[in-house]
């Protein structure tokens, strides 16, 4: 149950068709969880003209159904009892989905499939170069695509090219950005103490700390998704994940002379230890959340680029 209910026009728009959609797929959310504007809006569409037709439709389905057998009374049973006759009963409300479930069928692939494997194997892999193998700089590589990471989880998470139920998802009220930022969430949620984790047990080289690409990993997430708005989820993440690559790799890949993981930890420092590249980092965080909620209807819409 929830403490807010809808109004009486709300119901009488909804049962008539005349409500916009978003707003009534606000309402069939609502309903999932109140029996009382459930059993509300149910009677108001009985009372439409489409109710009627519904009306005949749930008399014929119960007069086809099998009668069920039932225990006769001592004092009203005779002989010649048959089987009672079917009667018309009300239907039930179905009982509100349970939130964990609820919350895993809403993550999707964020949580199933090849991502996690994926995840798992980055960071124990550099755990285990680092110490199995005893190779140094592993930190750096490790800081060097760890804000990637996500980015690639939410572009693997959505989308029909990702989850088989994508057009049925995103056919229910809590698709559209709702839908998005719950995988995006649990990408987060995998990635996130996995990855540093990782750093934490690797030697530092010299490199920023193992908590350094916190703020630029959530930035450039929400920057894909505010770009999502735009040019779709794809596309998104590959401009930002990629962009983040050339400016960290390409510059230490052009300098000349050896020494390539020494090179990769002093450019990881310049971009992200210390206060101003951390700032900058949660500036950006900001400025992109914003641009998100201002987007928040184009998101209705991204199955469709």
């Amino acid at each position: 149950m929830t403490g807010w209910h809808a109004s009486d026009d709300l119901v009488t728009r909804y049962g008539d068709g005349s409500l916009p959609e978003p707003d009534a797929w606000s309402l069939e959310k609502h309903l999932e969880t109140c029996g009382r504007c459930a059993t509300r809006v149910s009677r108001a569409v009985r009372e439409t003209a489409a109710g009627a037709a519904l009306a005949q439709v749930r008399e014929a389905v119960l007069a086809a159904a099998p009668a069920l057998p039932t225990t006769a009374s001592p004092t009203t049973a005779s002989p010649t009892t048959t089987r009672p006759r079917p009667r018309a009963r009300p239907l039930a409300l179905p009982s509100p989905r349970p939130r964990l479930a609820h919350l895993l069928w809403a993550a999707g692939p964020a949580v199933r499939g090849a991502w996690l494997p994926a995840v798992l194997l980055v960071a124990c892999g550099a755990v285990a170069l680092a110490h199995g193998a005893d190779i140094t700089g592993v930190r750096p590589l490790l800081l060097a695509f760890a804000p990637v990471v996500p980015v690639a989880g939410v572009a693997l998470s959505y989308g029909a090219h990702a989850d088989p139920l994508h057009e049925i998802a995103a056919s229910t009220p809590s698709a559209g950005l709702r839908l998005v930022l719950t995988r995006t969430a649990a990408v987060l949620a995998v990635s996130v103490p996995l990855l540093t984790l990782a750093g934490l047990l690797v030697p530092s080289a010299n490199a920023p700390g193992a908590a350094a690409w916190l703020l630029p990993g959530l930035a450039l997430t929400l920057a894909s998704l505010a770009l999502a708005g735009y040019v779709g989820v794809r596309a998104a993440t590959a401009l930002t994940g990629g962009g983040w690559l050339c400016a960290v790799l390409v510059p230490v890949l052009a300098a000349p002379g050896g020494r390539l993981t020494a090179r990769l930890a002093e450019q990881l420092q310049y971009c992200l230890d210390g206060a101003p590249a951390q700032g900058g980092w949660a500036a950006a965080a900001v400025l992109s959340a914003a641009l998100l909620a201002a987007r928040r209807p184009a998101y209705d819409r991204l199955d469709q680029r």
